[in-house]
Order: structure tokens, then C-alpha cells, then sequence
């Protein structure tokens, strides 16, 4: 018996089918990286390109445009770290503040990183047939839990329910 209960339940596993989606192209990305022999993870991508960008920025400096919780940003920074690929030192100013930027070693695999996710990025055009649309829609979700969580939203329908 061949049943897709996330896909047959829709709208009401939203969240699963997302994370299964994200889950199966992180472990695809992942068993790339193994075969090319590179040591990254896939979620370190957004990291470096911050990073590329920024230069030297602080860890609430990552996690605040990602907008990933901070200790969620501190354990990427640490393997990232471990692996070599940042660097990280004490704020002269702010003995508290951790300064992040990306190591000679990362600098010197950028070239080889950039053609991979532009590989990935076509990929992933190719996976939409190049319909960006769904990013409306994704923008959509997230303006409307931004301007109210989803833990207020399901808890006032289920009061609603509660009191009817």
C-alpha cells in the first residue's frame, strides 16, 4: 500500500510537506558535498554568503537576517569553526561580542562553493520550471506569522471552539 498521508492531508501538514521537501534537498546537497570530498553541511550555505558579503560581522549580525535563533547561529559558528572555516574572535569593545569571518581556507574554496550552489540554483529553477511564484506565496506566509505568530492563530481558533 503505496499512502502519502502529508500529501493526502494537504493544507493541514503544511509544515511536514515543507520539511520534507527541505529535508530531502539538504540530504541530496549533502551527499554531494561527501562525494566531492568537501566538509561542509548544507546549511552552512547561508553562512558563508553573509559572510562573503558582511566580512566580519558578530553572531546576532548572522542570526538576525537569517533570522535563526541565536544559539542555533552559535552551533553552526562552532562547527564552522572546528572544520576551519571561520574565524572567530572577541570584540576589542565588547569582550561578550564574537566577531565572525570567513578563514583563509573557506576563501580559497569560495571559487569552487560558488559553482556548486549556481549549480544548485539551477537546479532548483529547473525543479519550479523557472515559476518563481511560490516565493509570493512563501512571502505571504511569512508576513501574515510575522505580524501575528501561528501559536496565537491556532490558539484563538481553538478557544474559539472552546466557548461555541
Amino acid at each position: 500500500m503505496n499512502i502519502d498521508l502529508i500529501k493526502e492531508l494537504g493544507y493541514k501538514a503544511l509544515d511536514s510537506r515543507l520539511k520534507r521537501i527541505s529535508d530531502r534537498m539538504s540530504h541530496d546537497v549533502r551527499k554531494f558535498y561527501k562525494e566531492m570530498g568537501i566538509d561542509i553541511e548544507p546549511n552552512w550555505y547561508l553562512v558563508f554568503m553573509l559572510l562573503q558579503r558582511e566580512g566580519e560581522i558578530s553572531i546576532t549580525a548572522i542570526a538576525e537576517p537569517l533570522g535563526y535563533a541565536h544559539p542555533s547561529v552559535a552551533i553552526i559558528v562552532k562547527k564552522m569553526t572546528d572544520k576551519g572555516y571561520l574565524y572567530v574572535r572577541k570584540d576589542s569593545i565588547d569582550k561578550r561580542k564574537q566577531l565572525v569571518s570567513l578563514s583563509e581556507k573557506a576563501l580559497k574554496m569560495l571559487p569552487q562553493l560558488e559553482t556548486i550552489w549556481q549549480s544548485c540554483e539551477r537546479a532548483i529553477l529547473e525543479i519550479l520550471d523557472e515559476d518563481l511564484s511560490i516565493l509570493r506565496y512563501l512571502d505571504h506566509i511569512d508576513a501574515k506569522l510575522e505580524s501575528t505568530s501561528f501559536h496565537k492563530r491556532f490558539k484563538s481558533e481553538y478557544l474559539k471552539k472552546e466557548n461555541s
